[in-house]
C-alpha cells in the first residue's frame, strides 16, 4: 500500500467544515466520560441513526465502544471554551461546561444548539477508530448558530455575517499568508504591511481574495475592524502558501521577528503583534473592533 503523508492527508481531510459537538456517556459506576468531536453525521431518519467516531487515543475510547446509552451536544457559537475542555486530557470538563441529565442518566451541554439522546444501535470497527451508531430516542433544538471548524481553527458564521453588513465604507480585504514558521508581508514606505486589495463588497471580500491569490489556502478570519479616517472597513484572514516564489514582491519574515518590525499603520502594528504571540501556541482570536478599541474572541485551534 502506498504510504501517504499523514500530516497532509489530516490537513486535506480538515478542509471539510463541521460542526463541533461533545458526545458524553456515563459508566455503570455513575463516572461522566466525554470528548470533542467533529466526526458527527446523520444517517438515517427511519429509523433514525446518527453516528461518531472515537479514537483510540482516547481514555474513553473502550467505555464508548461498550456503552448502552451516550449523547450528542452540538455546541453553539461561543462555546468554544467547552470544545477546548473536552479536547484537553487535564481540564475538569465536567466542572467546567453547564450540563444536565437526559431521561438515561447521561450529561448533555447546556446552551448547545442541539442535543441527542442516543441509544447504541450498533459499533463497527475502522482502523484506529470505531464507527458508533447511535438510535436517537428524544432530542431538542433550538434555532440558534453552531460552532464551526475547518482548517485547524474555530469560525463563526453569526460573527462574520454581521461584521459584512454594509455600512458605506470601502471594503478592504487582506490575507496574513503563513510558509512554515514565517509570514508573507509588502514592504512599502510606510511599512510593512500584510498584502491586500480594495473589494467590490464586504460580501465578496473572500471570493476577491481568491481571485488574486489563487495559490494560497484561505483559513478563518482572523481581524475585522473599521478605520474611521480611511473611510474603510479591513478583513484579514488567515491563510497558508506551498511556495513562496509564487509572490514576487513579498518578504518572508519570521514570525519571531513580527514585533520588532515598523507597520504601514497602528492597527497592523497591532494585529501583527497580536499574531506572532499567538502564533507561539497555535491559539488564535478573531478581533473585531475599529482601529484602536476591539474585542478578540477565542478561536483556539486545538481540538
Amino acid at each position: 500500500m502506498t504510504q501517504l503523508d499523514r500530516r497532509a492527508l489530516r490537513s486535506a481531510f480538515g478542509s471539510f467544515m463541521t460542526g463541533v459537538t461533545i458526545v458524553t456517556m456515563r459508566r455503570s459506576d455513575g463516572t461522566a466520560r466525554g470528548f470533542t468531536a467533529n466526526s458527527f453525521t446523520s444517517v438515517s431518519l427511519d429509523p433514525p441513526l446518527v453516528l461518531v467516531c472515537p479514537g483510540n487515543h482516547l481514555s474513553s475510547f473502550q467505555d464508548f465502544s461498550a456503552c448502552r446509552h451516550f449523547a450528542i451536544s452540538v455546541l453553539a457559537e461561543g462555546q468554544e471554551d467547552i470544545s477546548n475542555a473536552f479536547a484537553s486530557s487535564k481540564a475538569d470538563r465536567f466542572g467546567i461546561a453547564p450540563h444536565h441529565d437526559d431521561a438515561n442518566g447521561v450529561p448533555v451541554i447546556k446552551g448547545a444548539v442541539s442535543t441527542f439522546s442516543c441509544r447504541a444501535y450498533k459499533a463497527v470497527p475502522a482502523g484506529d477508530h470505531v464507527i458508533l451508531i447511535g438510535e436517537v430516542m428524544a432530542f431538542e433544538h433550538r434555532a440558534d448558530l453552531g460552532l464551526g471548524y475547518a482548517n485547524g481553527g474555530y469560525f463563526s458564521l453569526g460573527l462574520e455575517r454581521a461584521a459584512l453588513t454594509d455600512s458605506g465604507k470601502t471594503a478592504i480585504g487582506g490575507a496574513i499568508i503563513a510558509f512554515g514558521d514565517s509570514v508573507l508581508l509588502e514592504k512599502t514606505v510606510a511599512g510593512y504591511h500584510p498584502p491586500s486589495i480594495t473589494c467590490r463588497d464586504r460580501a465578496s471580500i473572500r471570493s476577491d481574495l481568491t481571485t488574486t491569490f489563487g495559490s494560497i489556502e484561505l483559513g478563518p478570519v482572523y481581524s475585522i475592524f473599521d478605520d474611521h479616517n480611511t473611510r474603510a472597513h479591513y478583513t484579514f484572514v488567515r491563510a497558508t502558501a506551498p511556495h513562496t516564489d509564487r509572490f514576487p514582491g513579498l518578504e518572508a519574515i519570521h514570525t519571531a521577528r513580527l514585533p520588532t518590525l515598523t507597520y504601514a499603520s497602528p492597527a497592523i502594528n497591532h494585529m501583527m503583534t497580536r499574531y506572532a504571540e499567538e502564533a507561539q501556541n497555535r491559539d488564535f482570536g478573531l478581533y473585531l473592533g475599529d482601529a484602536t478599541h476591539g474585542d478578540v474572541h477565542t478561536i483556539s485551534e486545538r481540538i
